[in-house]
């Protein structure tokens, strides 16, 4: 008997074939160890990427803002945070003038034990101050007028314009909608006011074929995050890949825009991998603790896989889900699909110039079940919340699997042990147009 571990909450589950089956494994592609992840780190602030080094940049300026990413993001900024921060009290910027933003876009705001977690370094929650993004609370928000594309409104935390050094860090990951996670995308959404947020998440954003992961080319969501870090002006990233396990891979430093797409050169090698065909049957996690702690996180394991999933195929998924389904609006979007089906609730989700905070989610799980049965295996979810995700629930993994293989007469099972981490693809979009960097440079953009 087979079988696979696949990532769920904060360790693995063991899926065990049926007799018979015929897996294929699609694992990140390994890449080489870093030595000494904190000397990488300490290199990438002296070497950046597109400008001068961190030590530079802090001489004679007296404010800074860092953003991290909230607690769906597995950041290792226990590595990435005191460097920094040190290199600016150096440069003579004072404590008290360093603030840590989290970027939580529409997501609820981070606990004080997630803000630790977070933070992951006590000497740097001792020294700085580190807050919460609030999407709705306009007078700690800038409105900078409107994207020139598509007249997206740019309104972004005041504690990040205002600042005279402005950075963000983040993981470089495939993300299911802009194409890649990190750089300009912890900007907006991440720092985002709701307006700015629900307007490229609206229906014709979430609609756009290019509106897909590992896609940067003609993709809405990147176009207008490009443009929106352009209006703030000088802004530099930390950008990180890591491994299965996660484990610092890659490290840089530099212009937002230029460090982005170098990391993602780094992160296209390790998490894009070839499928020589399609599968009747995909298995697939929702990525593990924390992005499988609630269903809306869910989502994202069922879209990845979508290029090796055939047409009326079977997709299941594995999610903790130990947090619930989501935000109360999650759920109530949810609620309005169960209700209305599919193509009742698209078609009122294209009649708005607005989306409601997070339905997009639900449009995208839509994209799935339009190619295939999605199946989900949870523990984590009670009964009423079990009846809000409009998908088949599963008891069985290997049960459901079988099921799989003796509707399609198809053998032939693709698992994919790290969920959305993992992109198993057929075909590779070409390179493109060059990016346009807010701090003056240009790099062609990466799909």
């Amino acid at each position: 008997m087979t079988v696979v571990d696949i990532a769920y909450g904060r360790g693995r589950l063991a899926v065990a074939l049926p007799d018979g089956a015929v897996p294929t494994v699609f694992r990140k592609t390994a890449l080489s160890q870093l030595d000494d992840p904190a000397a990488a780190v300490a290199d990438a602030y002296s070497d950046p990427v597109g400008s001068l080094p961190l030590a530079d940049l802090a001489r004679g300026r007296r404010s800074a803002c860092i953003v991290i990413c909230d607690v769906t993001r597995p950041v290792p900024n226990g590595l990435l945070l005191r460097p920094l921060i040190e290199t600016l009290l150096a440069a003579g910027m004072p404590a008290s003038n360093i603030t840590v933003l989290v970027a939580t876009g529409l997501h609820r705001p981070s606990s004080d034990a997630e803000l630790t977690e977070l933070v992951g370094d006590e000497w740097v929650a001792e020294r700085v101050r580190v807050v919460n993004h609030d999407a709705h609370d306009a007078s700690a928000l800038l409105r900078l007028g409107r994207t020139s594309t598509r007249g997206t409104p740019i309104v972004i935390n005041k504690l990040f314009t205002d600042a005279e050094l402005r950075i963000v860090t983040g993981l470089v990951e495939p993300h299911f909608m802009a194409g890649w996670s990190g750089g300009r995308k912890v900007v907006a959404p991440g720092i985002a006011g709701a307006e700015t947020i629900r307007t490229f998440h609206s229906f014709p954003f979430m609609a756009s074929p290019f509106a897909t992961q590992c896609n940067l080319v003609d993709n809405p969501l990147h176009e207008e995050q490009l443009q929106i870090v352009a209006t703030i002006g000088e802004v530099y990233a930390v950008n990180t890949v890591l491994d299965e396990d996660r484990r610092l891979l890659h490290v840089n430093f530099g212009d937002i825009v230029e460090s982005h797409l170098a990391a993602v050169d780094v992160a296209e090698k390790t998490s894009m991998v070839t499928a020589r065909h399609q599968f009747t049957t995909v298995v697939t996690s929702g990525g593990g603790y924390p992005l499988d702690s609630t269903y809306y996180q869910t989502v994202k394991g069922m879209v990845t896989p979508l290029d090796i999933l055939r047409p009326g195929g079977t997709l299941i998924i594995a999610s903790a889900c130990n947090d619930g389904l989501g935000s109360r609006e999650f759920a109530g979007s949810q609620r309005r699909l169960t209700a209305a089906g599919p193509q009742r609730f698209l078609d009122d989700l294209s009649s708005k110039p607005l989306a409601d905070v997070d339905e997009w989610q639900t449009q995208m799980q839509l994209r799935s079940q339009k190619v295939g049965e999605v199946q989900l295996f949870t523990d984590g979810l009670d009964d009423r919340a079990r009846r809000l995700t409009g998908v088949t629930l599963i008891a069985d993994l290997r049960a459901a699997i079988s099921r799989s293989i003796q509707r399609s007469a198809d053998p032939e099972v693709a698992l994919i042990p790290d969920g959305p981490y993992t992109i198993p693809i057929r075909t590779r979009t070409d390179r493109a147009r060059p990016a346009a960097s807010p701090n003056g440079s240009t790099r062609d953009a990466v799909p």
